[in-house]
Parts: C-alpha cells; structure tokens; sequence
C-alpha cells in the first residue's frame, strides 16, 4: 500500500489529455460490477422462473438436460452485457455514451476543487506534467466543436492530481433540475484505496455544488455494491426511501436505473448540503 499525503492532491477539471488515463482508471475501478449486477438479475425469482420455463420447453427438443439448462441462461447473460445500461458498466453515466470531449476543461487557468487539508497542514500542493504513456507525436489532436450546450450536457470530470499522477476522479453529471446534482462516479486507484482520497473528492465537489447553489447531491450506486453503499453512508448520505418525506416531490423524480424485468440496477442515495 502507498501512502499518499492528501495535501499534495490536486482535484482539478480533466483536460482532454486525460481522457485516456481516465478510461483506464474507470475500468479498473468498475471490474466485475457488470458481471455481479448480471449475476444479480439471473438469482431473482421471476428471472429463475422464466428460465425454468424455458428450459422445460427446451428439454422437450433436445435431448440433453445440461443443454435445455445452459442454453437460456447463456442467451440472458448475452442479452444482459448488450442491453446493460452504461451507467453501470464501465464509462459510468446514465446516458448512452459518456462524452469525454465534451466534458474536458477547455479554460486558460485550471479551474480547481478546494482542498482543505491544504489548510490544515499549511503545505501547498503541486501540480507537475501528466505522466502518459502516449507519445505527444502520436496523440491526434481533436478537431471537435465542443459548444456551450454540448458541455453543459456532458456534464464534469474532476481529478485527483497528484504530482502529475491522477489517482482519483469523480463524475458529475450534468445539471438537469435546479440545486440538484447527480455524482455517478467515484473511483480511486487500486494504489491509493482507504486512504481518505474517495471521501476526499466527494466532500471537496459538495462544497463546490454549495457555493453553485446546490441544496441536494444525489449519487447513484451499483446495486449489489456493499462498499459503495457503506461509502456513501459514511459521509452522511441517506438511502431514498429510508425516512423519505413523502410530501417532497422532487425525490420522486430521483429513480434508480432498472434493467431486465424491471430489476434496479443502482441504489440511490442522497445528501442535503
């Protein structure tokens, strides 16, 4: 385990050189949640059901019970990694497609998250060059029209820069309902894990979405994600549906994405800032 000192992170909008470590960061970050949330569906009684049913008709057209059994389940799980909503799997967002280029930081100054154990230990942090792997020869330079609209739909990816390494990020989408904002990612390096960077980033974008005008952060995570969830608690958040208010209309428009049958495929949780 490495030991990092949260004061030297810097938590900064991703720039469009990052898109590609960021991509590798998710998918480290997000392995096996698509299989555990597929695995999930296909133990739910009406999914067992179904392929029970399925499996008898088959028996009666071949002549093999393993085969009557294997072929559902096998044409579920094809149809399940096809179907699966992406903000589950490994981009992390709700939409379709996540856009990188949209969500890349085009300013001339970097614009920055608070970092407050910068205060506490009275250290500055510093911000090097980006270590990539990718030559800057054979990096090609994206001609894309990136308009206001396009980023405001894209919404933000914010990193955790230290030292020119990014060893975190996080996902807010973009701004759908006024004073309220969707976290949708939250990964850190394999690395830098129980070192307070996760909570790090978390609490450094409320204070941002606080100063916006936010009043509520929702945060969607994957269903059968312990860890997540027990995360999330730990900073205060609260699962929709526990203790919920039932005259407050807004957290009705808040709902978990659901999959095959209807199943949901995340929990969600919400913080009052």
């Amino acid at each position: 385990m490495v030991r990092l000192e949260l004061d030297q992170v810097v938590m900064r909008r991703m720039k469009e050189d990052d898109i590609e470590m960021i991509k590798a960061l998710i998918k480290e970050g997000c392995e096996g949640t698509e299989n555990r949330l597929i695995l999930h569906i296909l133990t739910r009684p009406l999914c067992l059901f179904i392929l029970a049913v399925f499996s008898s008709i088959l028996r009666c057209l071949v002549h093999s019970f393993i085969l009557a059994l294997a072929i559902p389940v096998f044409l579920l799980i094809v149809f399940l990694k096809i179907t699966m909503p992406r903000s589950t799997g490994v981009l992390g967002s709700s939409r379709p497609y996540w856009d990188y280029v949209g969500s890349s930081y085009r300013g001339t100054q970097d614009d920055t998250l608070q970092n407050p154990y910068c205060r506490i230990s009275g250290k500055t942090p510093v911000t090097k060059k980006s270590r990539c792997r990718i030559k800057d020869k054979d990096k090609e330079i994206s001609t894309e029209k990136i308009t206001p609209e396009r980023e405001q739909a894209a919404g933000q990816v914010w990193v955790a820069d230290c030292e020119g390494e990014i060893v975190g990020c996080i996902f807010r989408e973009n701004e759908t309902r006024a004073g309220i904002r969707r976290i949708c990612r939250v990964v850190t390096s394999s690395w830098y894990r129980r070192e307070g960077l996760g909570r790090l980033l978390v609490q450094s974008l409320e204070h941002r979405q606080r100063e916006t005008g936010a009043h509520r952060v929702y945060a969607h995570v994957p269903y059968p994600s312990k860890v997540g969830e027990a995360f999330f608690r730990k900073l205060g958040y609260q699962q929709l549906g526990e203790e919920t208010d039932e005259e407050d209309k807004e957290m009705n428009l808040e709902t978990p994405e659901r999959g095959f049958l209807g199943y949901p495929l995340t929990k969600v949780f919400y913080k009052d800032l």
